[in-house]
């Protein structure tokens, strides 16, 4: 990493300011778009599950996670050094490319941010609270870490060796999470009712107004990346807008087809799958690119989210089948549809550059899922050992809500009245114990 004893350009700061408080409110509409999804008895422990990780992210992120992805390469393209642990060295004079250092810093924090709450959704409504506290700063640590240096850091393999391209994060947040969400839930198993009980989302206004804040938070995300205020972020933008729209047209034409109904939930799982397909591209495809890409997803991700029915796997609210699935497809097409416009050299097949830069796009995403999967895989299994992963029987029963947060989101959905009580008045109730 370059530290320049240089003033950071001021448009370009600014925007990446905005970008970045873009990027934080996406986690809290993550909250709001998976807290709808669940039944009313887990609301507040999937809340609970996105805003923990932002603390936990943060600290993580300050103590070493930014120096491991972001640091001088000490590892022959596989992890940086510690030389800004406790982000040492890094004082507000530091200037990244054009921006502060320690805004760049703070920017991608929030991409490791939602990365690791994304997973929360493949395990919804059966994982303990304490064994999530204890998951994500070892995930954010061994899976985030070293897959964001591999793409974005100085020396990582798949950006200086490999060549393969990712503008917004398809390898280290889209794909990690989907490969590491169907980890976890193959470790925790599938919820009690899987495949039996109607398991149907509890508030569809809430997952409208949390599908909103995320495309809203998405510019931040793929247009920020650009670094600067320039055509490069403006074009990224209009790509992002353009791909959740087809994205959700895709999904609703899907479900019209099939189910004879466009739904709500196909409206906002289909945006956020054109939004997750765009994310790698965004820098790398014409707007045509971006029509494609979207609508793809869109299409594709509609039927990814029943193979858990038939494949057995519980992915509570599809992040297997949007995130993973869609972030393969963004990633993938670039090798497809990328123009040496937006790219400043490497062409997709569409365009003349012949299938090398598809296969190289292959590579990076068979390689960041397999160890996504498997170093997930291996954690899932050392603290299910050690300290179990999944909540009781009759805690999982009552809901999360009221046996670990000692809260309910509805009194009338615990009660059947409106009447105001303590939480300890309902958990004497419910005979029920609060969760260690």
């Amino acid at each position: 990493m370059t530290l320049a004893a240089a003033h950071a350009n001021t448009g370009d700061t600014a925007w990446l300011l905005a970008a970045t408080a873009l990027v934080l409110l996406m986690t809290p509409g993550l909250a709001l778009f998976y807290g709808g999804m669940v039944r009313t008895k887990s609301v507040l422990n999937m809340l609970m599950m996105s805003f923990v990780s932002i603390a936990l992210v943060t600290v993580v992120w300050l103590a070493a996670g930014y120096s491991l992805a972001f640091g001088d390469d000490v590892a022959d393209g596989l992890i940086g050094g510690l030389d800004h642990a406790g982000m040492a060295g890094l004082g507000p004079d530091s200037v990244q490319g054009t921006v502060p250092t320690l805004l760049f810093a703070t920017f991608q924090l929030t991409f490791a941010i939602i990365t690791a709450a994304l997973i929360s959704g493949a395990i919804a409504d059966r994982a303990k609270f304490g064994a999530w506290l204890v998951f994500v700063p070892v995930w954010a640590l061994l899976v985030y870490v070293p897959v964001a240096h591999w793409v974005w850091g100085p020396g990582g393999w798949i950006l200086d060796r490999l060549g393969a391209l990712d503008f917004a994060g398809g390898l280290p947040v889209e794909i990690t999470s989907g490969a590491s969400g169907l980890a976890l839930c193959l470790v925790l198993g599938p919820r009690l009712g899987f495949k039996k009980d109607a398991m149907r989302p509890h508030n569809l206004p809430m997952v409208m107004l949390g599908a909103g804040l995320l495309w809203f938070g998405w510019f931040g995300f793929n247009a920020g990346s650009a670094l600067g205020a320039n055509g490069l972020a403006a074009a990224a933008f209009l790509n992002t807008l353009t791909a959740g729209c087809t994205g959700l047209l895709g999904w609703l034409f899907v479900e019209q087809k099939r189910d004879g109904h466009p739904t709500t939930l196909g409206a906002a799982s289909g945006a956020v799958a054109g939004l997750v397909a765009i994310t790698p591209s965004c820098g790398s495809v014409s707007l045509l690119g971006a029509l494609v890409v979207g609508l793809a997803a869109g299409v594709v991700c509609s039927y990814a989210v029943g193979w858990k029915f038939k494949l057995n796997y519980d992915d509570s609210l599809d992040v297997v089948g949007v995130h993973l699935v869609g972030g393969v497809i963004g990633t993938l097409l670039i090798g497809v549809f990328a123009v040496d416009g937006m790219t400043g050299g490497a062409q997709g097949l569409l365009y003349g550059g012949g299938l090398a830069q598809l296969g190289r796009q292959l590579v990076a995403v068979t390689v960041v899922a397999v160890y996504a999967f498997t170093v997930t895989f291996g954690i899932g299994k050392l603290l299910d050992r050690v300290i179990g992963l999944r909540a009781d029987e009759d805690h999982e029963h009552t809901g999360l809500d009221l046996t670990v947060h000692a809260e309910t989101a509805y009194d009338h959905g615990v009660l059947g009245h409106g009447a105001p009580v303590s939480a300890h008045s309902v958990l004497s109730a419910q005979k029920v114990k609060p969760q260690e």
